[in-house]
């Protein structure tokens, strides 16, 4: 089975394991094992690779109901770079909620604090917001079908 990040590799090779330990090397791969978690719905996971500092004002029943009814299809890293102790992630994520398609759009901002990899903020970008695919655009959700014959048809 391909990983939900969309790498492209098997999820037995990719996010898997970070998910189990919490392993990520680098921001990218912290960003990649975060978004499989969203689909997966591993809310612990996801507050355990918050920042301490942002981690003590959240919960899981806080990220649970703020992904209520979403539907994670699709991630596309923009670019990542990282230093030492800092890196950032921009991204676009394409989700699903009601019936409708969506793009997120972030650049995210890493810490390495005793050896791991943390989440710290987002910044929101342009392509925020609902999107309206041409019916014969590639579907949103990933099937690699044309839209006219996949989600809208």
């Amino acid at each position: 089975m391909l990983c939900y990040c969309c790498s492209k590799l098997e999820f037995a090779e990719c996010c898997q394991g970070h998910l189990a330990n919490l392993s990520a090397s680098n921001p990218e791969q912290l960003m990649r094992s975060r978004f499989s978690a969203y689909v997966l719905e591993n809310y612990k996971y996801i507050l355990a690779t918050y920042a301490p500092a942002q981690a003590k004002e959240l919960s899981i029943k806080a990220l649970r109901d703020s992904a209520a009814n979403t539907r994670w299809l699709q991630l596309e890293i923009l670019k990542s770079s990282e230093t030492s102790d800092e890196g950032s992630v921009e991204f676009v994520a394409t989700y699903h909620v009601d019936n409708e398609f969506f793009e997120m759009h972030e650049l995210s901002s890493f810490i390495k604090e005793d050896g791991r990899w943390f989440y710290t903020t987002g910044e929101m970008k342009d392509r925020c917001g609902q999107i309206f695919p041409n019916r014969n655009e590639s579907c949103p959700c990933g099937s690699g079908k044309k839209y006219k014959k996949c989600c809208r048809a």
